[in-house]
């Protein structure tokens, strides 16, 4: 049986694991990314994370047919170069030569929200979709898009950014540079914005005597609580990712659209009114389009990039 590496290379830490052809991880560790270190120090970090993922899963060394690295920022897959990353500092950074340096194996790189999405197209929530658009909504708001296993970057690498998709013209500041993005109102970092903006003008409510602590999980536990404030600012949270997700129906019309990231922790209590907001508003009045949440949580990035080696 063939094995396949695939690591998911993050500002924070470095994932690796090995998978089957199917999508089943086998075994997987992570390492501290130290981001500041420069590309050659990361590049030697997943190197020695590989060899010990391989070492201590027990697979056959020899049945490792290639490696995948999923990474933020702008990746030239064809080549193998992380062509700029601001999370990491990379710029034209080769690790497709510096993984050859060690491993004679052929070497895939994508963008990681691109991984994430074939993870969960081959073995998560939307396996059974032929086209699918994956969403994670964390510190930004990533996107992926796939058609028939394979990943949809356009002709210049950068394709499917639906996170910089502008809702609101002349909105709220983006890092990317423009005003009004999707991801300035529909990410986690931006539902928290929302919950301290709503808290100093009702400093009566819950989410004012957690000022200093408010989480996208504690929004949500202050909702239950009947908190309000809580509930106005989900509300209007849930009202800007519905209407990117109608966004993305009515231009692609996929079969399934994922979303992932921390607040779709939440489950049901976000996707039941995403679904029905999209609905009310989608072209021609039918919602085809099956919205689901992840299934395979912080493996779907480790997943995908392991099966660049399968479907690229």
């Amino acid at each position: 049986m063939k094995h396949y590496l695939g690591v998911d290379l993050g500002g924070t830490n470095i994932a690796a694991g090995i998978a089957t052809a199917d999508g089943a991880l086998i075994y997987k560790s992570n390492v501290p990314t130290l981001n500041d270190r420069g590309f050659q120090h990361i590049a030697d970090d997943i190197t020695a994370l590989c060899e010990k993922v391989v070492a201590d899963s027990g697979v056959d060394p020899a049945s490792i047919a290639s490696i995948g690295v999923g990474s933020t920022g702008l990746c030239d897959s064809e080549n193998g170069i992380i062509i700029y990353s601001s999370n990491l500092q990379f710029r034209d950074a080769n690790i497709r030569t510096a993984l050859q340096k060690t491993f004679d194996l052929p070497v895939y790189l994508a963008n990681d929200a691109d991984c994430a999405a074939l993870g969960e197209h081959i073995a998560g929530a939307a396996k059974d979709s032929d086209f699918s658009v994956t969403v994670t909504l964390g510190t930004g708001v990533g996107s992926g898009i796939i058609i028939g296993s394979k990943i949809v970057s356009g002709a210049y690498h950068g394709g499917g950014e639906f996170g910089h998709t502008v809702i609101c013209f002349d909105g709220e500041p983006c890092s990317c540079g423009r005003k009004g993005c999707w991801e300035v109102y529909a990410s986690a970092t931006a539902l928290v914005r929302q919950a301290k903006t709503a808290a100093i003008i009702m400093p009566q409510s819950r989410l004012a005597e957690n000022f200093n602590h408010i989480t996208a999980e504690s929004v949500f536990d202050a909702a239950d609580w009947g908190d309000e404030a809580a509930r106005m600012v989900i509300h209007h949270y849930l009202g800007y990712v519905a209407c990117g997700l109608t966004n993305i129906a009515n231009m692609l019309q996929p079969e399934t659209i994922v979303i992932g990231g921390g607040v779709c922790a939440q489950g049901d209590k976000i996707l039941a009114p995403i679904t029905e907001m999209a609905a009310a508003e989608i072209y021609g009045g039918v919602l085809k389009t099956k919205i689901a949440i992840a299934a395979l949580g912080n493996n779907a990035g480790i997943i995908g990039a392991a099966m660049l080696g399968v479907f690229s």
